[in-house]
């Protein structure tokens, strides 16, 4: 479904750093470098939470700071989605 894995930046626990916010960049810089397209869903929480071994809240929380950021919407119902400015 992505090509977002753990190789990519795997999670350090015992970093100042939230994993939530640890997370987040890791998929702003899946976006930045295109590997997830604007108007293109980004993994669910399940599967982000999944693949890296963290709490559905850490994922969810993560979803959140790209919210905040700008770099993706939600649509209810449907999933988050990178915004179509985000790559830019």
């Amino acid at each position: 479904m992505s090509d977002i894995s753990p190789q990519d930046g795997p999670l350090d626990p015992q970093s100042a750093t939230p994993l939530y916010i640890q997370l987040a960049e890791i998929i702003s810089k899946q976006i930045s470098s295109g590997t997830l397209a604007p108007d293109r869903p980004i993994p669910s929480e399940n599967r982000l939470a999944e693949e890296y071994g963290v709490a559905r809240l850490t994922a969810r929380r993560a979803t959140q700071e790209l919210r905040d950021r700008g770099l993706v919407i939600t649509v209810r119902g449907k999933g988050s989605y990178v915004t179509p400015t985000a790559g830019e």
